[in-house]
């Protein structure tokens, strides 16, 4: 990738700074960077749910009452299928659950 200021050849980096997370994307010895476009959107909806609540109703399954995650959290945590999350409990009034 060339840079729009400088026109030199951009170095791809896993650590630029996007409003206060670690994305990927390039940059170039004259300072200019670009973000990846998909990083910078998982960050964007990311900062827009974090100050939005969410009312989850608990469903059963056998003796286990389940926790469903809305789409919009999962795809903004990157979460999929099958990955482990890790739960605990604060008081007895508020879990905690860490990716």
């Amino acid at each position: 990738m060339k840079c729009h200021n400088c026109n030199k050849a951009m170095k791809r980096r896993t650590d630029l700074k996007f409003n206060k997370h670690t994305v990927k994307g390039w940059k170039c010895s004259c300072g200019e960077e670009y973000f990846d476009s998909e990083d910078a959107q998982r960050i964007l909806l990311l900062n827009k749910l974090k100050n939005k609540g969410f009312e989850l109703k608990l469903n059963r399954v056998k003796s286990n009452l389940i926790l469903r995650i809305p789409k919009e959290v999962g795809k903004a945590m990157g979460l999929n299928e099958k990955d482990i999350v890790h739960f605990s409990m604060k008081n007895d009034k508020e879990i905690v659950i860490k990716t």
